[in-house]
């Protein structure tokens, strides 16, 4: 038997306490040695080699791997009739079966079957929302575990003002009797679902597959995006996928600065304790700031073995290595937008002999940043307005009053 292998992060099942995973992860943190793994961070995955299976029924035949450019957290392998074979990073297996078609005799038993056409779909996984959408398939979306107030896609938020959409509760505390009685036939949760396995376990028990999507582990930005190609083969979509894929890539590469700026950049938001949480140097927003322009002031912190996406740190320790940065991007994802410079400043006084600070140039992210996957080129742009003072158009970032 020919085995082809790729190599990707994968988070051992045990480990999650789940049978079946997949979907789209938080903004969180761990640490250094001064700094400590936030109990609502996710823990990025072991790395091991992820072997393309030829056999995994005697009535499909292998015909090839699909090519991903930048994404290592997944795998899709092609067989014969357009069935497909997805492999998450966390140990998984989902084979898609093509509509009108039988789902193969002796399948391996740590497969899923998952029969298209997808539909009455429970989309926990926020940044999903986007890449559906782009698919134009919010039809197939029944069920939503954030409430249309909390929906920045104006596509997302009108579906649910209509009733196409329900509110099903959040991840950690799901209506079951409202997700059984419409029928839902796929979860599509956050990595948020691996600190409540108890409710995975329930949805499997209902006979309600579980996928949780791990696009926010992709160290390059583009990475997240390749994501919509995974969406796209869960919903029959593949050619628009590719498209709408190649779209973000030309804009990413357009938004990229031929050289670097020389100018530095802290991103970060200020927890309710009064710490700092930053992105590690290997996340995806550095290679952001590194692609626009500029240099990401923590570049060389790795933090812990944990490998979480991010590190809390104290003032004290965030003020050593970032008072000189010359630009701040306040992450408001988590805590919220802020719009002027008292705010930040009413956040810890110690801020106000910064750098950037003193000289105005503090930026703040748009809450609509992590629930629109798709705009990495944008936001990329947005960056490098920011680093040439050309700030008048931007969309994702705004600059403190």
């Amino acid at each position: 038997m020919r085995i082809k292998k790729l190599k990707i992060s994968v988070l051992m099942r045990s480990v999650l306490g789940l049978g079946i995973a997949l979907g789209f992860a938080a903004i969180t943190g761990c640490g250094s040695h001064e700094t400590k793994e936030t109990s609502s961070g996710e823990s990025a995955p072991e790395e091991v080699i992820i072997e393309t299976d030829e056999e995994i029924s005697p009535e499909l035949q292998f015909l090839d791997r699909m090519e991903l450019t930048y994404a290592e957290q997944f795998a899709i392998d092609e067989y014969n009739d357009g069935y497909r074979l997805i492999s998450i990073s966390d140990g998984s297996r989902f084979l898609i079966v093509p509509e009108g078609e039988e789902i193969p005799a002796e399948l391996d038993e740590d497969i899923l079957a998952l029969q298209q056409p997808l539909d009455h779909i429970y989309l926990v996984a926020s940044a999903a929302m986007d890449m559906v959408c782009s698919l134009d398939a919010i039809d197939t979306v029944r069920l939503s575990g954030t409430e249309s107030s909390g929906w920045y896609i104006e596509a997302a938020k009108e579906a649910m003002e209509q009733g196409d959409i329900l509110y099903a509760g959040k991840y950690s505390a799901p209506d079951y009797e409202l997700i059984l009685s419409e029928g839902c036939r796929l979860a599509v949760e956050n990595t948020m679902i691996t600190h409540a396995p108890e409710v995975s376990e329930k949805l499997e028990t209902f006979g309600i597959p579980v996928f949780i999507d791990y696009s926010s582990y992709e160290s390059h930005p583009l990475g997240r995006v390749e994501w919509i190609k995974l969406y796209g083969a869960l919903l029959g979509k593949e050619e628009r996928a590719q498209e709408l894929f190649l779209e973000q890539e030309s804009d990413l590469k357009a938004a990229s600065a031929d050289e670097n700026t020389g100018k530095t950049v802290a991103f970060f938001f200020i927890t309710t304790n009064g710490a700092v949480n930053v992105r590690k140097a290997a996340d995806y927003v550095p290679k952001m700031i590194e692609l626009a322009g500029g240099t990401y002031i923590f570049d060389a912190l790795e933090g812990s073995e944990g490998k979480s996406s991010s590190v809390t740190m104290q003032m004290e320790e965030f003020y050593a290595a970032a008072k000189d940065a010359d630009y701040l991007i306040y992450n408001s994802s988590i805590d919220g937008e802020i719009h002027t410079i008292e705010e930040l400043l009413g956040k810890s006084s110690l801020l106000e002999d910064f750098k950037a600070v003193q000289e105005g140039d503090v930026f703040c992210t748009t809450k609509n940043l992590y629930q629109e996957s798709m705009a990495i080129g944008t936001l990329t742009k947005d960056i490098h307005s920011m680093l040439t003072g050309e700030t008048e158009d931007m969309e994702y970032l705004y600059q403190l009053e």
